[in-house]
């Protein structure tokens, strides 16, 4: 692959280069185990001296095609597949913290990962605190303790469709020696590189746009191998893992320490790994992100500025449209598009809210975002339902609001589907 490709061309060629009369699509390896000549080489795999798969827990050569693949788009040193975009949260946190230890987190994050982190990180005595994405420097220096090991936070929250200003928590995050985290899900890497604004390490649920067919559980890491975890707060880096007899991480994998790390401890340990039918269909679903996200972007932002209109419709979020409290952060990081997710709420209660969903045909009630078909969903009773009602209002969710995926179809024909259903809800 050349460096110099532009983002779409590396969507369709990066992560698997067939050599002459192989196949030219990526094959799947169904394969749970490898073959190897020595016993010396299967040792030198455990060792970590030698680069090879020894088992598909930990590797595998459609999930390393993958795994290069979107690398390749966010510009790092390396990405790790997971079973799902929880679990890559999960093992991107854990592999930076330990019992004892404290993160910072923006209170705008999705349902399920404000769960993960408030109710059983805490469960492994990982404590959490959650701030407002207004939260100035001074306000954040407060709540970091010595134990403090990183910041997390979403280029476009779910669903309250904040932008985070990835500079602005990047300088902070490093003034106090920690790396910023971001999940870059509803922005894929084609709408925003986070790297390029100061993020260190990237998660993605890969089940979203970059499947883009609803087919396949996954997620991913992706370490830009920019950060200094010699700094002293990062001991699991520099000091030796017993588990392989003393190796030290930063010492023998430099820049590359965070996501190797990740792989052969985590990985190996709690078995979260995806598998090669996944990787495989999510690989084939990235040859058309490029195009996809262009249609969904454009198709939201029209349905955006219809619900804009609409005297049913009491307020819309949508990055993009103009005059949206998101609208000058989204022209910085988002230019090309701000992906097919829009929130709005209805006019009345949450039954009207209930009843205008239940009168969709074109856009079906789902638990699920991001994918070719328009969806809809009421968050405050599914996905942010273990919430209370202040925790809801900090994450931007009322009792009407409605969450809606914009498809690929032809927006006119999701317009109509709208107006239809409104008409029943009045």
């Amino acid at each position: 692959m050349k460096e110099s490709w532009r983002i779409e061309t590396k969507m369709i060629q990066a992560g698997y280069e067939p050599a002459s009369g192989e196949p030219r699509v990526l094959p799947i390896y169904q394969s749970t185990t490898y073959k190897y000549d020595s016993t010396e080489h299967v040792a030198k795999l455990f060792d970590l001296e030698v680069p090879g798969h020894m088992y598909t827990r930990i590797s595998n050569p459609t999930v390393e095609a993958l795994e290069n693949k979107i690398n390749a788009l966010e510009g790092g040193v390396g990405a790790l597949c997971t079973s799902s975009g929880q679990a890559a949260t999960m093992v991107a946190v854990l592999n930076l913290c330990e019992a004892g230890d404290h993160l910072i987190s923006l209170n705008t994050i999705y349902g399920g990962t404000y769960n993960l982190f408030a109710i059983t990180f805490k469960k492994l005595g990982v404590e959490v605190s959650f701030v407002s994405p207004d939260t100035t420097a001074e306000e954040v220096a407060k709540l970091v303790r010595p134990n403090t090991k990183l910041i997390f936070g979403e280029t476009i929250a779910n669903p309250a469709l904040n932008v985070l200003d990835i500079t602005y928590w990047a300088e902070i995050a490093h003034s106090h020696g920690l790396p910023l985290i971001v999940d870059n899900t509803f922005a894929t890497p084609y709408l925003c590189r986070p790297f390029e604004y100061g993020a260190d390490v990237i998660v993605h649920s890969t089940s979203k746009y970059m499947d883009g067919h609803a087919t396949c559980i996954g997620g991913v890491i992706v370490d830009s191998g920019k950060f200094d975890y010699t700094n002293g707060k990062f001991p699991g880096f520099t000091t030796k893992d017993d588990s392989y007899h003393g190796l030290v991480y930063t010492e023998a994998f430099g820049k590359a320490a965070y996501i190797t790390k990740a792989r052969v401890q985590f990985i190996r340990d709690m078995g979260n790994c995806i598998s090669p039918q996944n990787a495989f269909l999510t690989h084939l679903g990235i040859e058309t992100l490029h195009l996809r996200m262009d249609r969904h972007s454009e198709n939201a932002l029209k349905i955006a500025e219809f619900l804009n209109k609409h005297p049913q419709v009491a307020s819309v979020n949508y990055p993009l449209l103009e005059g949206n409290s998101q609208y000058e952060k989204a022209k910085k990081y988002l230019p090309k598009g701000a992906s097919g997710v829009i929130s709005f709420e209805i006019k009345g209660t949450k039954e009207d809210a209930v009843k205008f969903m239940d009168h969709l045909e074109l856009a079906a009630i789902v638990v699920h975002v991001a994918d070719a078909r328009t969806a809809v969903l009421h968050p405050a009773s599914s996905t942010h339902r273990q919430m209370n009602d202040d925790e809801l209002v900090a994450a931007g969710i009322s009792p009407t609001l409605i969450r809606l995926s914009v498809g690929i179809e032809n927006v006119e024909d999701i317009i109509e589907d709208l107006s239809r259903a409104f008409s029943y809800s009045k």
